[in-house]
């Protein structure tokens, strides 16, 4: 179905290693934390182990960083209290992250209510006094960092929220997203297949940055003595000590200080390393042709019009529409689609024609249990493979998504998940689809493929969507669509973006694969010379309603209404062969 232009992606090389000084920051975060766990092994001395004989000592082959005011060896202290200093920031990102993610998540799928309810959850954290309540926490539990550590990544999660939520409103958009609901794929399938990927990249980065944040807010409480129990070291309560003793031993707050400000500066290294490699990669994408939006229409007055569909329940449909209404949310609500009612009868192919604006996406759309947020069917019926669909959820449509009907989209780039291989991608839809073990869903796949004519179907499997031409990956979509063998094709402007000579191979392959299995199709599309070229009957939309329908000789010979004819007249192949 249309839907505006979108960038698109693709896998690329640019990566943290691309960057050297982020590289070279995540080594040394690595370092400290692998030495900080290892304290045990590593410490030459007790954390608390005092030689008061000397005291404010320098470096020295004994004590590689010197020793405290009270003889203990600074080495063993900074290991030592880089457990409950690490150990606190991971309490407050792990918190950080499930929060943003599991609330973005849900804003981003289930929209509406829960939208609205997460977002102002969102705001309300950010806008709340975080020291004030990290405060109250150290007061209530104890001085016990955990739980303020804890409180901070809840309070810092409401700018992930939002990071999560945009990311999965923009990857529910894209066409693959579209095409694996229609495939049949379960909701928890496509999460954690083409949705939650895409979230993964900006969660690391926000939490690679928040991660040098909470370092410095434990770091700050150490200063100040909360959350420390003294003789217990900690990086933050280290400081402290050194600047009370700051006259006497100098190097103390350089070492204490250096640890802290080495490895704060490394989590935000890594951070900007990651954003970098992000943004190359997103640049280094492919950008897809615009797509045109089908914008819905102002309500016209109703142009006398009647459908040469037969009546409901006829012999031989797999798509029944009956007087369809559809509206877009609103006071009033706003009609787009006004009475619309059409069949798709077994082994024809029917063309759904119409201007951007028409209505006619939108009614597939419907047909396909896929309105946006705020449209919805207000009367009618849809029948689709014998099962009343009108309203229907996801559970209903689950058995006959894929399995019943298959889409082919307008654009077979945007409709294939650049981040898995056509291989994968078949799979899936096979293993949802069918039967077939492993093994047998490989060797289906390679037929299915070869069904299309895609010389070296083996080789095809194994490739990326970015390493196929327009046609080649048109033809990968339609062997996605009768991977469960429909009865019924969809196909959403299937030719527009391609050029004219792969266009009419396509065609051809339709017109084929149409014959061999005997399905129906349903053709939508704005192009009367392929309408000429393939439909056995088509329907003409304008403004939300039907303005004449019958069999393609019929209309392309006599033309009732004034809309066909313009239709007719402005598409130039049907002119100059008339």
């Amino acid at each position: 179905m249309s839907s505006s232009p979108t960038p698109r992606r693709r896998p690329r090389s640019a990566s943290l290693t691309a960057n050297p000084v982020a590289t070279v920051a995540l080594v040394v975060v690595a370092l400290v934390a692998i030495a900080v766990a290892l304290a045990p092994v590593l410490s030459p001395y007790g954390s608390n182990e005092q030689d008061l004989a000397h005291i404010f000592e320098g470096p020295s082959a004994a004590h590689w960083l010197g020793t405290d005011s009270l003889g203990r060896d600074v080495l063993s202290r900074l290991l030592w209290g880089g457990q409950p200093t690490l150990l606190g920031v991971l309490a407050a990102v792990v918190a950080f992250v499930v929060a943003g993610v599991v609330l973005g998540v849900l804003a981003g799928t289930i929209g509406g209510w829960v939208d609205a309810l997460v977002s102002a959850v969102a705001d309300i954290l950010m806008s709340l006094p975080g020291v004030v309540l990290i405060l109250a926490i150290l007061a209530i539990f104890n001085q016990d960092l955990a739980p303020a550590m804890i409180a901070l990544g809840l309070l810092g999660s409401g700018s992930l929220v939002r990071v999560v939520r945009a990311a999965v409103l923009a990857v529910r958009s894209e066409l693959f997203v579209s095409a694996a609901i229609v495939s049949g794929l379960r909701p928890g399938r496509i999460m954690a297949r083409h949705i939650l990927p895409t979230v993964v990249s900006p969660v690391i980065i926000q939490a690679s940055l928040f991660a040098g944040a909470a370092l410095a807010v434990q770091s700050g409480l150490g200063f100040l003595s909360l959350g420390v129990h003294p003789p217990e070291p900690t990086w933050g309560g280290m400081v402290g000590e050194a600047a009370a003793n700051l006259a006497k031993a100098p190097w103390l707050l350089t070492v204490s200080g250096g640890i802290i400000t080495l490895v704060s500066l490394g989590f935000a290294l890594i951070g900007d390393g990651l954003r970098d490699a992000d943004a190359a990669r997103r640049r280094g994408g492919e950008v897809a042709a615009p797509r045109t939006v089908a914008a819905p229409a102002a309500p016209a007055a109703a142009t006398a019009a009647a459908a040469d569909a037969a009546s409901p329940g006829a012999t031989g449909a797999v798509l029944e529409v009956r007087d369809l209404v559809i509206a877009f949310g609103g006071r009033p609500p706003r009609e787009v689609v006004r009475g619309v009612s059409f069949e798709v009868r077994a082994g024809e192919v029917l063309g759904l024609v119409g201007e951007s604006g028409s209505g006619k996406t939108v009614t597939t759309l419907a047909a396909l249990g896929l309105l946006p947020p705020g449209a919805a069917v207000t009367s009618g019926r849809i029948v689709l493979a014998g099962a009343d669909v009108t309203g229907a959820d996801d559970a209903a449509f689950r058995g006959i998504r894929g399995r019943r009907v298959g889409l082919i989209s307008q654009e077979p780039m945007v409709a294939l998940d650049p981040l898995f291989t056509v291989g994968s991608q078949l799979g899936d839809v096979l293993r949802h689809a069918t039967d077939l073990d492993r093994r047998q869903r490989r060797a289906r796949a390679l037929e299915l493929l070869a069904q299309v004519h895609l010389p070296e179907p083996a080789a095809v499997l194994r490739k990326y969507p970015h390493e196929l031409s327009g046609g080649m990956a048109q033809r990968v979509a339609i062997a996605l669509a009768l991977a469960g063998d429909p009865e019924l094709l969809v196909a959403d402007e299937p030719t527009t973006a391609l050029d004219v000579t792969v266009q009419a191979g396509i065609l051809d392959l339709l017109r084929e694969l149409q014959a061999a299995r005997g399905l129906a199709v349903l053709f939508v599309t704005h192009d009367l010379a392929v309408v000429a070229d393939i439909c056995d009957r088509v329907v003409v939309m304008e403004n939300g309603e039907i303005v004449e329908s019958g069999s393609v000789d019929e209309l392309f010979a006599r033309p009732r209404e004034a809309y066909t004819r313009e239709l007719l007249a402005s598409t130039p192949n049907l002119v100059s062969t008339t």
